[in-house]
């Protein structure tokens, strides 16, 4: 008999979820409380943090999944496209007719072997239930003394909220944190219009450009060799290699004006973004320390002067927000603002026939990890593969439940290879000698996660070499200096 599955959400995380179930002979219902697919990506406002101006900060090879191309040459895409792409993913493997649309769910709780779903006024049973309601919906708003004083004209507001400068123009604005949505409204608003626009953290980040020397940074970045050093590299030496590689693709702050970041990348973190510093070295952008104060109008730094704004605009991050899973449930997970309890962000011993999709904090591209978490799942629940022992569940939950109060942030490539090892699917190096250089050191594209393993593909060897030859001769196998080097530490430490 057919298994129902409920996948809650049809932004990316839904709609691949929903794609490797039905693959697997499951028949999964999607609850989407917007009037179209693709979650964040529509773009809707009270459905969406994306600004009608926005760009993927990820590149397009990384930003899709292995059974769809992109239908352009561009880099990086503007989000109406990325929204088109998951409209024609979803129409690809007929999830349009299996989402329901303007549905939102209040209640998801156990009902012995099964599952009960609340929405509408109605209650379902379902046999499974998939959580991908998305990480990146409820902004976190720090507690700032006199905040709620602020009378500036324009207002407070987080960037969830932002919707382009044309608010902005002709006034002065300060603009809170130091992660991508921060930089990139920052960028904008000094480009478009602004009369003064000041940026204030609490630590400097280094700032990676999007794009350096014809090569996307997320294909430098997010490598299968960054993962192999951080199996087996000292922290100190994986940091180095880290730090040596942003500061050459985009040098240190403080060369632009700037504030000195931590000689440790870890402890400084990386932010992507193409025109932060250069605007910070014409003086279109003033960094200061963090606010100690607001009254009215005036805020005050830890750096000396008070300064007057007309708005702020606070890009300081999100809290995971899943309000519709029952008090047994939250429990059981020990939700908070930041964690769930889980083996790899998916499962729970005690919760047998949930899942979640997303549900971590990354810094990269989250199409091609999301595919693999999905894959992992779907093969897990339909017995391509054997589950996870419980044991070995409770083990992951309890090393994660030790993590917590540590910097939560994943890299992409940690997340991605986590799941395609879990799903039998990581692409082997001895059965792919030709493409041993790429699979190290080139882009963690879709396409090598479907050479080995279940579902791969025949043509997945040329898709492969395309995408990674794309910005640059990566599928040679003559190692440069530099990657013989690295690789020698990986091997001498095994």
């Amino acid at each position: 008999m057919t298994q129902s599955v409920a996948v809650i959400g049809a932004g990316p995380g839904g709609l691949v979820a929903a794609r490797w179930l039905l693959a697997q002979g499951f028949d999964p219902t999607i609850f989407e409380q917007g009037p179209m697919v693709g979650g964040q990506w529509t773009g809707l406002t009270a459905h969406s943090g994306i600004w009608p101006t926005m760009y993927t900060n990820t590149s397009r090879v990384l930003t899709a999944f292995s059974d769809l191309e992109h239908v352009t040459d561009r880099v990086f895409l503007p989000f109406q496209e990325i929204r088109a792409y998951l409209h024609r993913y979803a129409e690809m493997f007929d999830l349009i007719t299996r989402t329901r649309f303007g549905t939102r769910v209040d209640l998801v709780s156990r009902d012995g072997d099964g599952w009960l779903v609340g929405h509408t006024g109605t209650t379902e049973r379902f046999d499974r239930v998939v959580v991908a309601s998305g990480r990146f919906q409820k902004p976190a708003i720090p507690a700032v003394p006199g905040l709620d004083t602020f009378d500036g004209p324009a207002g407070v507001i987080s960037s969830y909220d932002y919707r382009g400068a044309a608010a902005y123009q002709g006034r002065r604005v300060l603009v809170a944190g130091c992660a991508i949505s921060a930089l990139e409204i920052a960028a904008e608003l000094a480009q478009l219009g602004a009369d003064r626009v000041v940026l204030t953290q609490r630590r400097q980040r280094y700032v990676l450009p999007k794009f350096a020397a014809g090569v996307p940074s997320d294909h430098r970045m997010f490598t299968r060799y960054g993962v192999l050093a951080d199996d087996t590299l000292d922290p100190a030496e994986i940091d180095r290699q880290l730090k040596e590689m942003v500061v050459e693709a985009g040098g240190s702050p403080e060369q632009y004006g700037a504030p000195v970041p931590n000689p440790s990348i870890f402890a400084a973190g990386v932010t992507l973004n193409q025109q932060f510093l250069p605007l910070v070295a014409e003086g279109r952008i003033t960094v200061r320390p963090w606010i100690e104060s607001i009254s009215g109008a005036a805020v005050s730094f830890g750096d000396g002067p008070l300064d007057v704004f007309d708005g702020l605009v606070f890009g300081t991050g999100f809290d995971l927000d899943i309000p519709f899973l029952d008090e047994d449930i939250r429990t059981t997970l020990d939700i908070d603002n930041l964690h769930l309890d889980s083996d790899r962000y998916t499962f729970h011993p005690d919760l047998p026939g949930l899942a979640f999709m997303g549900m971590w904090d990354q810094s990269g591209g989250l199409f091609v990890p999301l595919e693999l978490q999905a894959r992992w799942l779907a093969y897990t629940w339909g017995g391509v593969i054997p589950p996870v022992a419980e044991a070995e569940q409770r083990r992951a939950v309890a090393a994660y439940r030790a993590r917590r109060g540590l910097p939560q942030k994943t890299r992409m490539n940690l997340a991605a290879v986590t799941f395609a090892r879990a799903a039998g699917v990581e692409p082997l190096l001895d059965n792919w000698p030709g493409l041993r250089r790429a699979l190290l050191f080139g882009p963690l594209a879709p396409s090598c996660f479907r050479l080995d393993g279940p579902d791969a593909l025949p043509d997945a060897p040329e898709r492969f070499v395309r995408e990674a030859a794309a910005f640059g001769a990566i599928t040679s196998n003559e190692f440069t200096a530099r990657e013989l080097h690295q690789w020698s530490l990986i091997e001498s430490s095994r």
